[in-house]
């Protein structure tokens, strides 16, 4: 089966968005920070704003339940900015390649409310025929539905497509799917493993 699509994961795949980048600044040392994120804007409350909560809802939440850190947990919206560094050279470098021979799509765990300033801050998306943010479709990645959603509404097919992700549970589920996959750990090996699959 021919290839003739290529699906992009955005955070950590395209730029490079990592709340260290606001945090290594707010907190007095590393330790601090890494417990702030381990214990209360944990990765499991940031990704129930991918699923569709509101920031302001999650945000209150977060507030009631640790009164104490109240200014550090408003701080992860009112700067969010800062979280989202730039974007990753190598990837994007790679993106405007494919875009010659294949058409790009992006399927993203991304709040709907955050997704606009990536937008208008990188260029390069504008490169997508169509893009999936699970925090607008109220789905996110690993849950099957959000990649059949993709597949459905720009009428393509699993096995024309490689699927790109730094998730490796959001890979597998993607195999599943019939999907050529690939685990995203750099832009070299990235290339490395794209060219195995179809010609650069």
């Amino acid at each position: 089966m021919k290839i003739k699509n290529i699906v992009f994961d955005f955070g950590g795949v395209l730029v490079d968005w990592n709340p260290r980048h606001l945090y290594k600044s707010h907190f007095q040392d590393t330790a601090e920070m890494e417990s702030f994120l381990k214990n209360i804007c944990t990765e499991e409350w940031n990704i129930e704003q991918d699923r569709g909560r509101s920031l302001s809802d999650a945000t209150i939440e977060l507030q009631k339940k640790f009164p104490e850190h109240s200014a550090s947990i408003a701080l992860f919206y009112d700067k969010w900015e800062v979280m989202l560094k730039g974007e990753i050279p190598g990837t994007v470098a790679l993106l405007h390649q494919l875009k010659k021979t294949y058409t790009l799509y992006g399927l993203t765990n991304w709040s709907s409310e955050t997704i606009g300033i990536a937008y208008k801050r990188f260029s390069f998306f504008k490169e997508f025929e169509g893009i999936i943010v699970s925090g607008t479709e109220k789905l996110i990645k690993p849950d099957k539905r959000i990649y059949q959603l993709l597949l459905d509404r720009y009428s393509i097919k699993a096995e024309e497509s490689i699927f790109i992700d730094d998730n490796i549970h959001n890979v597998k589920a993607a195999l599943e799917l019939g999907f050529y996959a690939i685990h995203f750990e750099n832009p070299e090996q990235l290339e490395a493993e794209l060219s195995e699959i179809i010609t650069m």
